[in-house]
């Protein structure tokens, strides 16, 4: 495999240079941010380094056929039109309480507030960042607002809510991502868990020089395995596939002396307990188990809460988030770490997610909050 280092000032730049390099066969490796130049340390320019491959034999493309399905004509059900006005009258009455109710939980009251204060708090309610979060934010401005006398203008209020957002978060982001011997990822069908498990992996590889393996207890799609297998032979590791807990605990047995073992899991409806008990019955979750939690940022907020309780009887260490590029707001994310007290270990910001996948501190997430690229 051939593979090299990129260094742009975005992602679609060192895309571009990549495939003017590599070809369009080329594979992204690893990607992060990374600060360039500047005067004793001062200035320096954000860019994103970026690590890609390329398989100088490449497989040749496989088309699948296609399949006729056949055309079943459907009944269309019957409508009964509603006759009682007295029933229309009391939904309409009970829709236009629930859609009052939502208003006032979704206002934010910003009398009192000076005008130079608003921005910010404008910015992460378009967000869709929780009126709890907002309203603390609000009264830490207030308070700040105060100590100064008023002598502030719009570009030093949007500092302040940065470092109030910035020291609310950091704890949660500090806690050193990949230290174990086991990385499971775990979450819902089609949010890209088996390429970003492959992605980590080639990190641990190209950049850290450890001896890794994969795991792939996805049995359910053939698609998903033969994927892992594509990165395996790209990263020349070895791959083993279990169907129960006895061809685990041997596959462990075989690779004891490997310094990470990445393990995939099938993606399968996060509502069926019994999917979430059979993970565990699976996988012995001792001390040695780090897991994360792949979701969709295009998921309702409610939706990826119900996720995270239903993964609750396997220890999260983290979150991974993807899709980011397909929503224009971001706030859900954040809710969901100050929420649940999890940190953001990924994110991917593209299209195709093997191309954007980034490693995130609490400075970037501020960022992102605040309309910043990244």
């Amino acid at each position: 495999m051939k593979v090299k280092k990129y260094q742009a000032s975005s992602m679609q730049e060192a895309m571009k240079k990549i495939r003017a390099d590599l070809g369009k066969q080329a594979v992204i490796l690893q990607s992060k941010t990374v600060y360039t130049g500047g005067f004793f340390g001062l200035f320096k320019k954000k860019a994103i380094e970026v690590v890609a491959g390329v398989d100088p034999n490449p497989r040749p493309e496989v088309k699948e056929k296609p399949r006729i399905v056949p055309m079943i004509e459907k009944t269309q059900p019957a409508v009964t039109p509603i006759n009682n006005a007295e029933v229309l009258a009391k939904e309409v009455k009970e829709l236009k309480k629930i859609l009052e109710q939502y208003s006032r939980n979704n206002k934010i009251s910003l009398e009192g507030v000076p005008e130079e204060l608003k921005s910010p708090l404008v910015t992460l309610k378009e967000q869709e960042v929780s009126n709890d979060l907002i309203m603390e934010l609000k009264q830490a401005l207030l308070s700040k607002w105060k100590d100064s006398k008023g002598h502030v203008d719009q570009q030093e209020a949007l500092i302040w809510a940065k470092e109030w957002l910035l020291n609310k978060i950091k704890p949660l982001q500090e806690k050193t991502s990949q230290k174990k011997k086991y990385i499971n990822i775990v979450g819902p069908t089609g949010v890209g868990k088996t390429t970003t498990l492959a992605k980590m992996a080639a990190d641990s590889v190209l950049e850290k020089g450890k001896k890794i393996a994969f795991i792939s207890t996805d049995t359910y799609r053939i698609a998903a395995i033969n994927q892992l297998k594509t990165y395996a032979d790209l990263l020349k590791v070895p791959m083993h596939v279990v169907y129960k807990a006895e061809d685990f605990t041997e596959a462990i047995k075989q690779l004891e002396d490997y310094d990470i073992i990445y393990i995939d899991t099938a993606g399968r409806n996060y509502r069926d307990e019994r999917y979430v008990k059979e993970l565990k019955s699976m996988i012995s979750f001792e001390e040695e188990v780090e897991s994360y939690l792949v979701m969709a940022l295009t998921s309702k907020e409610n939706d990826l809460k119900e996720i995270i309780n239903k993964f609750s009887l396997i220890p999260i260490e983290k979150f991974i988030f993807t899709k980011m590029d397909e929503t224009k707001t971001h706030g859900t994310l954040l809710n969901l770490m100050c929420h649940f007290q999890k940190g953001v270990a990924f994110i991917t910001n593209g299209q195709n997610v093997p191309d954007d996948l980034m490693e995130v501190d609490a400075e970037t997430i501020v960022d992102i909050m605040f309309g910043e690229n990244v």
